[in-house]
């Protein structure tokens, strides 16, 4: 979501130009906890998902048996669900409560619009020769789906997890059937999640020609002017004629800070893919 804090601004400039923030510290955080969790969930998961494969069962044999992953997979919901609270209740507590601009419409809300519906089509065509590239806000189209699937994560996949977790409280209001759709429910969404995330996330992400072989901006907050006129000109346009580009500065991330990020994204990749490789593995087999 928008955030005032974007103001953390640092003053100062990189030596090769200005460096704007783009993300605040606590949204750094946020990620960091997001995606920790989420490989955590797939990687704990989907050896129970395909506990016949051979690849399943050495894993639970190196981490003493399945009874320790599914341990593992409850603790990595557990704070996926915490973080995902806190989220929501900043979200409305600075849209209802401070009334603050831009949390549910606008340029630098994450609700889409139909701007966001005009850039999905203008993109197709693009795609195909037929048409200019078109020129995105503060989120593109595609970064608002990748929000708000995470919504729809925590309540599907999250509400049927919850649901077999504590199958005898549920069972006093659900039906029998119901326990039983919730399994097959929480494992199909949860593969449709991981298969997401490993392929069109990564994809869109890091794999983009403008942003190969990795986006940082996620791990250091901020962007050069270049890059923040490359891919979101209109926000940086917006920004000027609102007079809000001092504001904005923030100084070039330290080397320590970029090979660290390089670290962790590389890592964190190599994990999706080896898992979204050994998912197709099983799956077909």
């Amino acid at each position: 979501m928008p955030d005032s804090e974007l103001a953390e601004p640092k003053t100062g400039t990189a030596a090769n130009g200005r460096y704007f923030v783009r993300f605040t510290r606590n949204q750094r955080y946020m990620h960091a906890v997001l995606f920790t969790t989420f490989l955590g969930l797939a990687a704990t998961g989907l050896p129970m998902r395909f506990s016949e494969s051979f690849w399943a069962r050495k894993l639970a044999a190196g981490v003493g048996g399945f009874g320790a992953i599914l341990f593992f997979h409850k603790f990595c919901a557990i704070v996926l669900t915490v973080a995902f609270l806190i989220h929501v209740k900043e979200v409305f507590q600075r849209g209802l409560f401070h009334r603050e601009k831009g949390i549910f419409w606008g340029p630098t809300s994450m609700v889409a619009g139909w701007k966001d519906v005009k850039d999905l089509f203008g993109h197709m065509r693009w795609f195909l020769g037929l048409g200019p590239k078109p020129q995105f806000e503060r989120y593109a189209y595609w970064e608002k789906f990748d929000y708000w699937a995470v919504f729809w994560g925590m309540v599907v996949i999250g509400f049927s997890g919850y649901a077999m977790w504590f199958a005898p409280f549920f069972a006093r209001f659900l039906p029998g059937w119901a326990l039983n759709a919730v399994l097959v429910i929480h494992s199909e969404e949860g593969l449709l999640a991981i298969l997401f995330i490993f392929s069109i996330h990564f994809v869109n992400t890091h794999l983009r020609p403008d942003s190969f072989p990795m986006d940082m901006v996620i791990f250091t907050g901020v962007e050069s002017e270049e890059e923040f006129k490359l891919k979101r000109p209109l926000e940086y346009r917006r920004m000027l004629s609102e007079g809000k580009a001092e504001s904005r500065l923030g100084i070039a991330p330290p080397l320590w800070l970029l090979n660290f990020s390089k670290v962790v994204g590389y890592t964190a990749i190599f994990i999706g893919l080896a898992l979204l490789v050994l998912t197709l593995t099983a799956y077909f087999h």
